[in-house]
């Protein structure tokens, strides 16, 4: 039977935690496989994206509300990621920082913000990514389960897109590329 829900990240993760081996963990993965998810795990398990926040306890109030109920989703706020993190180049170029526009505190104070209108459970996530401790919650959620699930190497970028020679930049997926191409 198809499902009509489309699960949270954390539910979705649970899931990954939950299934008995490797193989099983990677079918989860691709059965709920979106550009967001896609982009939330290169963020937390790139070792070449750095997270421009401080690491530990985010001083944020946990919205309260029901799952489902007035708050925002991860998946749709994935986009905004790039806001909080840079991507490391080989030297002697400099790294490059998803939005160089903001300051430290407008930057803590967005992320605040995006925790505050999430679920706790989502919440909890971002936050455990952040600070590259997902795998530790969640078993067999690791960078090459996820590398394998995705068909990506071992520099997190699509396989596909790596034999084209194609250049990488913070974190897109085919789908934004292809995005761009159309929109401009």
């Amino acid at each position: 039977m198809e499902e009509t829900y489309r699960p949270l990240f954390h539910e979705i993760f649970t899931k990954v935690n939950n299934a008995k081996d490797k193989p099983k963990k990677v079918k989860v993965l691709q059965s709920y496989r979106s550009p967001a998810l896609e982009k939330f795990l290169k963020g937390a398990l790139d070792p070449k994206i750095t997270w421009l926040l401080p690491e530990g306890q985010v001083p944020y109030v946990a919205n309260e509300a029901p799952e489902g109920t007035e708050h925002t989703l991860l998946e749709r706020e994935a986009h905004k990621l790039h806001n909080y993190v840079q991507i490391e180049r080989n030297p002697p170029d400099a790294p490059i920082v998803g939005n160089p526009d903001l300051n430290t505190m407008k930057r803590e104070m967005m992320f605040v913000q995006l925790l505050e209108g999430l679920s706790a459970g989502e919440a909890e996530v971002l936050c455990l990514a952040k600070d590259r401790q997902l795998s530790k919650k969640y078993k067999g959620l690791t960078a090459k389960c996820v590398q394998e699930a995705f068909g990506w190497d071992e520099n997190f970028v699509d396989k596909r897109m790596a034999a084209a020679n194609r250049p990488v930049d913070l974190g897109r997926t085919p789908a934004d590329v292809a995005y761009v191409n159309r929109t401009g």
